[in-house]
């Protein structure tokens, strides 16, 4: 979903929040019973305690759906409390670093966004949810959003739900401008805006200068951000130059109007949801918000489509989505096992899916009532051809370095190969020292 602000190094406060963490674990302070979960799974009618949730999601279109299954939870658990806090997405993972290296103030529980799971694993701040009650029926799980909850052969995280980007389009506005199906690859998307700004005077295509926007034109080209097994950064190669040279002549050439800086990504869905904008490349967490505009009050003006081709003939959206995770130093373990179980079983994603249209995790909650809906199902075939993101530990910096970049180079503020070669001087000094930049 959308990316966060976070640290692009380990300071020395992060790493001796590491040995704090593993002194605890070896001194078995971090539970009654070290985290085995025991109790949990022979009696958890008799765990007692409070857990402390940061809950990442939007606080005015995701939060409710959340907050009611908390008072789903302690009902079902009238000994446990759940100490609900919502914590801005983009704030969270560096509120989490701090707190967790410091040794105090993290919560037992956060929502973490699937790119953050392996750095904070590999930093020690995550207990290890592997045999755990927290991580009920792993196979039932899809296999994407499965193993980005994992590093190292253990698993740290249960996942909540995925997602991917979509070409979201207004159906009235392209019939009126005689775009006749959804624009294929972005050349089609040019000509597209072109007509439906002559014949409706509503704008082409909104794009979201956050850097999580900008992977499926890398993807396009056959590009990606990092080639892992090569130890070879790629943002800048010239695949990726042509990309990034994509998105910013759609600005250029005003089939994309160009974004108002970082918050540019909430004035494009207002300007989507009221008519004004005929494209918009987003996706399901988006939708709940769309339906409360003037233009989709009849959801079936609503299209979705794969989001465009590059000039590969090559369409690739990235692999998103949340885990919950738990602090390596909670106080109760075996609350906040039962906590995440709860809030990641095929129920409660069914819940959540049908509320607020994020999409599950859990084969078995894709139901027919789940998929009865055109845009979860949309959304949902997507992902069999969605992109894995660099399952590294460095995943999440690498967009906070990148989206400076990023927002310049669509605003227009920056040349692409300039943004381009700083952000991979930056990664090999900052993040990724044993890699080397591909030309």
């Amino acid at each position: 979903m959308r990316r966060g602000t976070s640290r692009r190094g380990i300071s020395i406060a992060a790493a001796l929040g590491v040995l704090a963490l593993t002194a605890t674990a070896c001194g078995n302070g971090g539970g009654s019973d070290g985290g085995s979960g025991e109790k949990a799974a022979k009696d958890p009618g008799s765990v007692s305690g409070t857990v402390t949730w940061w809950d990442t999601s939007d606080a005015t279109n995701e939060a409710p759906a959340f907050r009611k299954l908390v008072k789903e939870f302690e009902a079902k658990y009238p000994k446990i409390k759940v100490d609900y806090v919502n914590v801005p997405f983009d704030q969270a993972q560096q509120k989490f670093k701090t707190a967790a290296a410091a040794g105090r103030g993290a919560p037992d529980v956060l929502r973490a966004d699937v790119g953050w799971t392996p750095g904070f694993a590999q930093l020690g701040y995550l207990k290890d949810l592997t045999g755990t009650p927290a991580l009920d029926r792993p196979e039932d799980f899809l296999q994407g959003p499965l193993k980005s909850a994992a590093y190292e052969g253990k698993t740290y995280g249960v996942p909540q739900v995925t997602d991917t980007l979509g070409l979201l389009y207004n159906k009235e506005l392209l019939r009126k401008a005689g775009v006749g199906r959804p624009p294929a690859n972005w050349g089609e998307v040019k000509d597209a805006a072109r007509k439906i700004k002559e014949r409706t005077g509503a704008g082409g295509i909104g794009l979201s200068p956050d850097s999580y926007y900008s992977l499926p034109f890398l993807y396009g080209e056959k590009s990606d951000m990092l080639d892992v097994p090569g130890k070879r950064i790629t943002i800048a190669d010239d695949a990726s130059r042509k990309g990034i040279e994509t998105a910013v002549d759609l600005v250029r050439s005003g089939a994309a109007p160009k974004p108002a800086g970082t918050d540019g990504y909430n004035a494009l869905k207002t300007d989507f949801k009221s008519g004004k904008l005929a494209m918009l490349l987003d996706g399901p967490w988006a939708t709940k918000e769309l339906f409360g505009g003037d233009a989709f009050k009849q959801r079936e003006n609503l299209g979705i489509a794969p989001v465009p081709a590059g000039s590969t003939g090559v369409a690739g959206a990235p692999v998103g989505g949340h885990d919950l995770v738990v602090y390596a130093g909670s106080k109760n373990f075996d609350a906040s096992y039962l906590f995440t179980r709860f809030m990641t079983d095929t129920e409660r994603q069914q819940e959540v899916s049908t509320a607020i249209g994020l999409l599950p995790t859990r084969t078995s909650a894709y139901t027919k009532e789940v998929l009865a809906d055109p845009v979860r199902k949309s959304f949902h075939d997507a992902l069999a051809t969605a992109h894995p993101r660099p399952p590294i530990p460095q995943g999440g910096d690498l967009f906070t370095v990148w989206l400076q970049h990023y927002t310049r180079i669509l605003t227009l503020k920056e040349e692409p190969q300039a943004g381009l070669d700083a952000t991979a001087k930056e990664w090999k000094s900052a993040l990724l020292k044993d890699y080397a930049v591909a030309s």
